[in-house]
């Protein structure tokens, strides 16, 4: 299937403080009563992440006790894919229908209202840890063949905090004896305490914007310039309600983009950014979510692929056997 398009146009942690590197085979503490199981905590120049056994991803975030991502209690199912990592595809896939190389294949409906599939294959499964100093931690999983996604992937994050504020390193490797279809992404709600998202000021660097169907999926692309859709110069959300992927990245120096978020006065911030592995951002006001959680922060999401890449061919990455890939991404407080 191809779309229609309208206008188409590292750092290594050192253990410190006398902490030693810690390397643990199998899973941590599975005793742990918490929904997202085992928390590891880092530490380091004012900034804190929680990172979680379920999906391996990001509870929560601050920086000198502001929290910068809108994370979730110990005690608390994540909601609204909180911090969660996203593979072997970002967001979702139409009827859950592909087809690669001679096969046709068909994934569970995990949208089933949009008869969907949706947010990929580890976000809630149990990630091992397997390296852990004061300022990182190192998880992993390998996920197994399954009917739907029949290669078997090693994946790898690893989770550090320092002066830059949080980064994060994926690592992805075909373990098996043919191509595959891969994609990637994460999913943080990023917010500014005592600012309303309708308030915030955000730049997003892309040039053009994915169109969608009522079931959220792509139908082709269109300019962003001289819309309501134009954040690619900082101004106010207001009332806009998004939930969409722009592409065509402006790239900075080194390649990457960043997406922020600021205080109307410009009296606070926030940056995530990605490296030149990511050529697409999602950006969801919250809209959809209920209760206290309804339109309280913004998910920005970096993506390799935009939404039914599988379908569509766009930008999905494919892995030799035995080749890998790695991306890095990371949230910067500050002006």
């Amino acid at each position: 299937m191809t779309w229609a398009i309208v206008g188409w146009d590292g750092h290594r942690a050192s253990a410190g403080d006398g902490v030693r590197p810690t390397k643990v085979a199998g899973m941590e503490n599975a005793a742990n009563r918490s929904p997202s199981g085992a928390q590891w905590t880092i530490v380091a120049d004012g900034h804190e992440a929680v990172i979680v056994e379920v999906g391996g991803g990001l509870r929560t975030y601050r920086h000198d006790g502001v929290d910068y991502v809108d994370g979730y209690a110990a005690d608390e199912l994540c909601p609204g894919s909180a911090g969660q990592v996203l593979a072997p595809w970002p967001n979702r896939i139409r009827d859950g229908a592909y087809a690669f190389g001679e096969r046709s294949l068909q994934l569970d409906l995990t949208e089933p209202a949009r008869h969907n599939a949706i947010h990929g294959l580890v976000n809630w499964v149990r990630w091992h840890l397997l390296e852990q100093t004061a300022d990182a931690v190192t998880v992993g999983y390998d996920l197994p063949p399954s009917p739907g996604y029949p290669w078997p992937l090693r994946l790898r994050t690893r989770w550090s905090v320092g002066p830059a504020g949080l980064r994060v390193e994926h690592e992805a490797t075909n373990l098996g004896g043919e191509p595959c279809p891969f994609g990637y992404s994460m999913h943080p709600y990023l917010q500014l305490p005592g600012v309303a998202v309708d308030d915030l000021r955000m730049r997003v660097p892309g040039r053009t914007r994915v169109l969608l169907d009522s079931r959220l999926l792509p139908v082709g692309a269109t300019a962003v310039a001289g819309t309501e859709y134009d954040f690619t110069e900082p101004r106010a959300i207001g009332d806009a309600v998004l939930d969409l992927a722009f592409g065509d990245v402006i790239r900075d120096a080194d390649g990457g983009s960043a997406v922020t978020l600021a205080a109307p006065d410009g009296s606070a911030a926030v940056h995530i950014w990605a490296d030149q592995e990511f050529g697409w951002w999602q950006v969801f006001t919250g809209d959809t979510l209920t209760g206290e959680r309804h339109r309280r922060s913004v998910a920005v999401e970096p993506m390799t692929c935009p939404a039914d890449a599988f379908r569509s061919g766009k930008d999905v990455i494919v892995l030799k056997p035995g080749q890998g890939w790695r991306g890095a991404w990371g949230v910067r407080p500050g002006g």
